[in-house]
């Protein structure tokens, strides 16, 4: 029927196999799902490439994600990128991110995915949502990456290229 919602209870399909880390993928239609699996390593980031993109769109986490793959084939040398929307500062293509500024963790105020880790942390008063643009980037002290895998990671070397 047209407008009819499906909905699933996650914590009884979901049973993930022991003694590793993997990310899941839960994929599905209005009429049947699928649950995958996937080894996970973290990456390391310690170098992000500024590469601007008006058009793209990314609210909810959806299986194609042609758009993030094409901006991450221009990270040119550096382990990710970090997009810029509008002239703002949006997100890495597998991550938030937040900048310290002024003894503060900013997050970008629109981001292209609003992560459950970056919603928990704004919500607890960890982080505050800002408009960020690519010159604060070389003003932060410290920039952390955030998702629901790799929880809070401060980069390393946090070279923004």
């Amino acid at each position: 029927m047209v407008g009819e919602r499906t909905s699933y209870n996650l914590s009884e399909l979901i049973i993930p196999p022991d003694d590793a880390l993997y990310r899941c993928r839960f994929l599905y239609t209005a009429l049947s799902f699928s649950i995958e699996f996937h080894p996970y390593t973290p990456k390391k980031i310690s170098t992000l490439r500024l590469i601007p993109d008006d058009t793209i769109n990314y609210p909810c986490k959806f299986a194609h994600r042609e758009a993030l793959n094409d901006l991450f084939e221009q990270r040119n040398g550096c382990d990710d990128v970090l997009i810029l929307k509008n002239n703002l500062i949006t997100d890495t293509s597998i991550a938030n991110i937040a900048l310290f500024l002024d003894n503060q963790w900013l997050t970008p105020k629109i981001p292209l995915l609003e992560g459950t880790t970056r919603a928990r942390l704004i919500d607890e008063g960890k982080i505050s949502p800002a408009h960020l643009r690519a010159s604060d980037v070389h003003n932060a002290s410290k920039i952390a990456l955030m998702n629901a895998m790799i929880g809070w990671v401060e980069m390393e070397n946090g070279i923004i290229l």
